[in-house]
């Protein structure tokens, strides 16, 4: 069963609006400083947010802390030379309150979620949405408190949208993902800039064949060694079904029939699922070519993904990320009617999957077994995986974090008090 679902974290923000109330008059008394900065990932030490903060490290002679959650990411920050400071602490709400500039990529909780109010706040997401998001879904305003009532559905709509007006600066990684973000957080055009996003910079980087050997070194350091010397990966990342059981989780026999492909071709699956859900996506005990690569092995997959020979999901916004390695992909969604109703896409499904998509695990092995062993089949899904990917993604030169930057020093530039007192 999964570990978060919308009805109980929307109910939990519901529980804490004196936190938020009391929150906001702290910022109100609390000045904040002219140059401090503070960092948070809802996935750990990574993602786009760890590349702004090398940046910012690096170029800004800026006071930056990383806000942390839990003892495994200060063990991984202290590695990294970044100092942190817990997010759900006294030390945490006070650094949130007092920073300048505020960097997510999930939500305000990446940092301390009461201190926000008033700093240059930088969100820059985790992903292409495919599916909808925030506003967007229906999904995300059902809450487990008097669900059926209208108006806690009113409130929870009022308290999103608030949040989303205090965002400053919103990256996106193309025209299409910045409508789509827009309408997500109801924010005008001037804040979702089309920058590229910072966390795919490292699928652009050095050479085609540098990011695939330092991916196939990361993927080796974190899974061990592969059956053999030449061992292919394929990559099975289900997303988050927002609390409900994943249908597409294999059975036992498909499991038997997906192992039989991974030997014969000589493959290693890698099994993704969300971090949300919890899920046994694992066949039986002792089956060497699947491998658990979940976030607390791996908390940030994308430098991994030039490593990756085939992607296989369902909804995932990884779809539009492998196809800057041009990396095919198949699909297997065998609920997207349900899906569809109850998170709804943006778009039609067909746009991304295509209209072959599978919609069991027998279709999708088959699809599989293909793409691995015939070599037209496997250009032609790389040729739509990269095809998708130039829709997604504006930019592939690797200076998507320096965009980012550029445009949050002018947001600075702008609230920084002139020589005469104003702004």
């Amino acid at each position: 069963m999964a570990s978060f679902s919308f009805g109980s974290g929307n109910a939990a923000k519901l529980l804490s609006i004196p936190l938020y109330a009391v929150g906001r008059l702290a910022t109100l008394i609390i000045p904040r400083t002219q140059d401090e900065w503070i960092v948070g990932c809802g996935a750990g030490i990574g993602d786009g947010a760890l590349e702004v903060f090398e940046l910012a490290r690096e170029r800004g002679r800026w006071p930056i802390v990383w806000a942390v959650t839990t003892a495994q990411q200060e063990r991984v920050a202290a590695a990294r030379g970044i100092p942190t400071v817990r997010a759900r602490s006294l030390r945490g709400f006070w650094r949130t309150a007092r920073a300048r500039v505020i960097v997510v990529t999930h939500g305000f909780g990446d940092v301390s979620r009461y201190a926000v109010s008033g700093a240059i706040i930088v969100q820059l997401w985790h992903g292409i949405p495919l599916k909808r998001i925030g506003l967007d879904s229906p999904e995300t305003l059902r809450s487990g408190i008097l669900p059926r009532v209208g108006l806690v559905r009113r409130l929870l709509t009022f308290m999103y949208r608030s949040a989303g007006r205090r965002i400053t600066v919103l990256s996106a990684a193309s025209p299409m993902a910045q409508s789509r973000l827009r309408s997500a957080f109801a924010l005008p055009a001037g804040r979702v800039v089309v920058t590229g996003e910072p966390r795919a910079d490292v699928l652009s980087r050095g050479t085609a064949e540098e990011r695939r050997a330092a991916a196939r070194a990361l993927l080796s350091r974190w899974i061990g060694p592969s059956p053999t010397e030449n061992s292919g990966f394929v990559l099975y990342a289900p997303t988050w079904r927002d609390g409900e059981p994943d249908p597409a989780a294999p059975s036992t026999d498909e499991w038997a029939e997906i192992v039989q492909t991974l030997v014969e071709h000589d493959v290693v699956l890698l099994v993704r699922s969300h971090p949300l859900g919890v899920r046994d996506y694992a066949p039986r005990a002792g089956v060497d070519r699947v491998r658990t690569l979940g976030t607390g092995i791996l908390n940030d997959v994308t430098p991994a993904l030039p490593g990756i020979d085939v992607l296989v999901t369902d909804y995932s916004s990884l779809a539009f990320d492998v196809g800057l390695a041009a990396t095919p992909v198949v699909y297997v969604a065998p609920d997207v009617a349900a899906y569809a109703s109850r998170r709804g896409f943006y778009g039609r499904y067909d746009d991304v999957a295509g209209t072959d998509y599978a919609t069991d695990w027998p279709e999708a092995t088959r699809q599989l077994e293909a793409v691995l062993g015939d070599e037209a089949t496997r250009l032609e899904r790389s040729e739509r995986s990269r095809l998708l990917s130039e829709r997604a993604h504006s930019f592939r030169d690797g200076r998507n974090t320096e965009r980012v930057y550029d445009v949050v020093l002018d947001a600075i530039a702008e609230r920084t008090p002139t020589p005469g007192g104003n702004t």
